[in-house]
């Protein structure tokens, strides 16, 4: 999982775009055949397979056939951690937001046979559109920056005001208690995975249970929700959102609040007078967008939701650093990642000494 202040200019020219299929990643190509004759008999023959170069975990691949262009998303082959690479709870989610306000591309079906290409899949369509790595979206003009955040900002209230029991996702995650859950499941992650005493860290652990606001809800949360895990049309408006690996019954505001992070981490979009200049709502104006949207005061306990989404990143940061100690990760670019769990920590405690001291 990529956090969500990071922030890529060059992410068009890495992830973009298809690649032939990697040798591990091939499956049995008549057995998707079947199974779109089956299933999306309009298809007709299946006449190219790429993969998608993004890093997704679960790998992605576009299938052109002869009459349409669709995705195809599925587990990766080997052994695999019981609730990993859900693709199953994508395909449900997704499935279950069509005809609601939330765009998502369609989805055509999931296949949880194993023998048909090795790991279980689902196929939808494929979105033509852009995505984009750059926060700070260089190239466009100061109107269309500011169509695509009301966009982005647009969908996720949308997603948040879906009744998740009419559109039959009751059973999706656990209602209530979502932030006490979270707290408990990265502390535990965090010191199963412990490289260093943090003293901010520490601090942060004993200080968040205590203090989480009672003003508890549940929406659908996307868990990931970021730039460039959506694709836009020509006019700057959001056609799908992507990737819901995360997804479950959740606090729709510390959901809001983990993609806002990025106006405390990346120094232009804190800097208000930039923002101004270059059609980017500030943090404040884009928190306003979203009120006026879902009628939810964010005022109150804002800083609260900052402080755990922070600690939250520290804890899945820090795991990566537990497997650089353990030998399963063993790059530099895992190393630079953990290494930002000290300051994100301090700059978390940080918060508490200034709002709640």
């Amino acid at each position: 999982m990529n956090e969500t202040s990071s922030n890529n200019p060059d992410g068009h020219k890495i992830f973009s775009g298809t690649k032939e299929v990697a040798e591990n990643l091939r499956f049995n190509e008549s057995g998707l055949q079947e199974w779109f004759g089956d299933n999306i008999s309009s298809a007709g023959k299946i006449v190219k397979i790429a993969q998608f170069k993004g890093g997704q975990s679960n790998p992605t691949y576009k299938i052109t056939t002869e009459k349409q262009e669709f995705v195809l998303r599925r587990k990766p082959p080997g052994t695999l951690l019981p609730s990993a690479h859900a693709v199953d709870r994508e395909y449900k989610v997704m499935t279950a937001l069509q005809g609601t306000q939330v765009p998502v591309p369609k989805t055509y079906g999931l296949c949880e046979d194993e023998e048909v290409i090795g790991t279980p899949f689902f196929v939808m369509d494929f979105l033509g559109g852009d995505i984009y790595w750059d926060l700070l979206l260089d190239g466009k003009t100061p109107a269309e920056r500011m169509e695509i955040y009301r966009s982005k900002n647009n969908v996720i209230a949308q997603l948040h005001k879906v009744d998740y029991q009419s559109v039959g996702l009751s059973d999706y995650g656990k209602p209530g208690n979502y932030i006490a859950r979270q707290v408990s499941r990265w502390t535990k992650q965090y010191i199963a995975s412990e490289t260093q005493n943090i003293p901010a860290m520490n601090n942060l652990i004993d200080w968040l249970p205590p203090n989480i606001p009672d003003e508890d809800e549940t929406s659908i949360v996307h868990g990931d929700y970021r730039l460039d895990n959506m694709v836009f049309n020509a006019n700057n408006d959001v056609m799908g959102v992507l990737d819901w690996e995360l997804s479950t019954l959740g606090h729709p505001i510390a959901d809001f609040n983990y993609h806002c992070i990025s106006w405390r981490n990346i120094p232009e979009l804190a800097d208000e007078a930039f923002c101004q200049k270059n059609g980017i709502p500030t943090e404040k104006e884009y928190r306003n967008m979203y009120s006026e949207i879902t009628g939810k005061n964010l005022d109150e306990h804002w800083e609260f939701y900052t402080i755990f989404n922070i600690f939250k990143l520290a804890g899945i940061l820090q795991g990566i650093m537990g497997r650089v100690r353990d030998g399963t990760a063993a790059s530099k670019h895992a190393e630079d990642r953990g290494n930002q769990v000290v300051p994100l920590a301090e700059a978390a405690w940080d918060l508490v000494e200034k709002n709640y001291k």
